[in-house]
C-alpha cells in the first residue's frame, strides 16, 4: 500500500466517522470578513444552474469549477452536494495585474456552493474588496468596489426565488 493510498483511506474514515455533518455555513464559520452566506430554498443542482446563468448574465465568466462531492464518489465516498466555481473575466484580470502581480493569486474569485440537511443549497462568497484589501493598492481597491457590486448582482439573481 503507497503512502498516498494510506492518506486517501485516512481521509475517508475521518469522514465516515466524524460527528460533524458535513453540511450548511453560517457567515460565522469563515475566520476572515467579507464572507457572504445565503441560504436559498433552491436544492443544490438548481442553485449550479442558477448560478451558471447569473453570472453569464452578469458579463462574467465560470472559469473553473470544482465539486468536492465528485471527488467523493470517485473515491466510493457520498458526501452532500458541495461545489466551488471561479469566476472571473479577462477585463479585470489585465486590471488586476497591472495594479499588483502578487494579486494574481486571487484570481479566478470563488463561489461556494454547499448542500443543507434539508435539500436546499447555501451560496457563499468572499466580497472582491475583501480579497484584494491586502494588497493596499488603490486601483486594486477601485476593481473590487466594482466587482462587489458584480459579485452581489450574481448573488441576488442565483438565489432570487
Amino acid at each position: 500500500m503507497s503512502w498516498s493510498r494510506n492518506v486517501i483511506l485516512a481521509v475517508i474514515f475521518l469522514i465516515a466517522s466524524t460527528s460533524t455533518p458535513l453540511y450548511a455555513l453560517e457567515a460565522g464559520d469563515f475566520p476572515a470578513p467579507g464572507f457572504r452566506v445565503i441560504d436559498t430554498a433552491h436544492g443544490f443542482g438548481a442553485l449550479v444552474k442558477k448560478l451558471n446563468g447569473a453570472i453569464k448574465g452578469n458579463g462574467m465568466a465560470a472559469v473553473t469549477r470544482a465539486s468536492a462531492t465528485k471527488g467523493a464518489a470517485s473515491l466510493g465516498v457520498t458526501i452532500p452536494g458541495n461545489m466551488v466555481v471561479g469566476v472571473y473575466h479577462p477585463k479585470f484580470a489585465v486590471r488586476m495585474l497591472e495594479a499588483s502581480i502578487p494579486a494574481g493569486v486571487e484570481a479566478p474569485l470563488i463561489f461556494y456552493i454547499t448542500e443543507t440537511p434539508d435539500g436546499t443549497a447555501t451560496l457563499s462568497y468572499r466580497t472582491p474588496s475583501a480579497v484584494f484589501a491586502p494588497y493596499g493598492s488603490a486601483a486594486l481597491d477601485q476593481m473590487a468596489g466594482e466587482l462587489d457590486a458584480i459579485f452581489a448582482a450574481i448573488a441576488a439573481a442565483a438565489t432570487a426565488p
